[in-house]
């Protein structure tokens, strides 16, 4: 029985890169069946993604040899098995649409992954969890609290195991402690009116403006608030006839959308950082 894997890797632009990853596979008994590469003229580097099956080596093996094989391109590379789910932690506050959204595109089969725990500051959403049956926790934040919720929110994540934590319009700041020890596996979602309406109702300063468009931004998280690499982004048009009721869904829809987008190709490892930015092999 052959085991599926997805190898990403990156390193410094030469020529036989390709070459040389699939010869690598081909001598270690590993078939390609899907595969994609960018070179980066700017930065001078080289991403890679490639999907095989293997029944030659075990996954530790392949790891070995993997080593062996990037040392002299200077490569960067991570070795995923793709028998099991992401397991993810998520984060949420008052408002539920992305949450919600996350939940019933995983139960549907739509997401690969594997939901582990709800954290957040209220308690609005513990029956939805567990209606999903996972386990819920409701952990308040005040300014004096800060610090400790944090270190339980890490118990958690850790105690999961989780690979990726997604922040489904939650409501709070997290340090730059918290920032580092989740970095790359931490994915945001946000209105895309910043910096422009900042602070509280976004959406009634938007029709206040009479904006034409509504969007929405994922990104990875970072000490730098709200600009971490993106991930995806998109918008929907709007016109002097719309509410702010309108607007607000129309908003809600569009962040749903785009954070499902974003966690869907991070869970299957079809994003790589490539310093402030992203490449994203779709």
């Amino acid at each position: 029985m052959n085991h599926a894997y997805i190898l990403t890797l990156s390193c410094p632009d030469r020529r036989g890169i390709v070459h040389a990853v699939s010869g690598f596979l081909f001598d270690n008994g590993g078939n390609i069946e899907e595969a994609a590469q960018y070179n980066d003229p700017d930065t001078g580097l080289f991403f890679m993604r490639v999907r095989f099956a293997c029944d030659q080596l075990s996954h530790a093996e392949l790891q070995a040899q993997l080593a062996t094989f990037a040392a002299p391109f200077q490569m960067s590379w991570k070795l995923h098995a793709t028998t099991q789910p992401m397991r993810t932690v998520i984060l949420v506050s008052k408002e539920g649409h992305c949450l919600n959204d996350l939940l019933f595109r995983c139960k549907s089969g739509l997401l690969p992954l594997d939901i582990r725990a709800i954290v957040s500051n209220h308690r609005e959403f513990y029956q939805l969890a567990a209606s999903y049956n996972i386990p819920f926790h409701h952990l308040p934040v005040t300014p004096a609290t800060k610090a400790q919720v944090e270190a339980r929110q890490l118990e958690i994540i850790e105690a999961e195991g989780a690979e990726l934590v997604v922040l489904a319009r939650y409501m709070q700041i997290l340090s730059n402690d918290m920032c580092g020890k989740l970095a790359g596996r931490a994915i945001n979602i946000h209105h895309s009116f910043l910096p422009s309406f900042k602070g509280a109702k976004p959406y009634y300063q938007a029709h206040d403006r009479g904006v034409k468009l509504i969007g929405a931004t994922a990104h990875y998280v970072t000490a730098d608030l709200d600009e971490g690499p993106i991930i995806e982004q998109d918008v929907a048009r709007a016109d002097h006839s719309k509410t702010v009721e309108d607007l607000t869904a129309m908003g809600r829809d569009t962040e749903s959308q785009v954070l499902a987008r974003a966690v869907k190709w991070h869970s299957e490892h079809r994003v790589l950082l490539n310093g402030h930015k992203t490449v994203i092999f779709k």
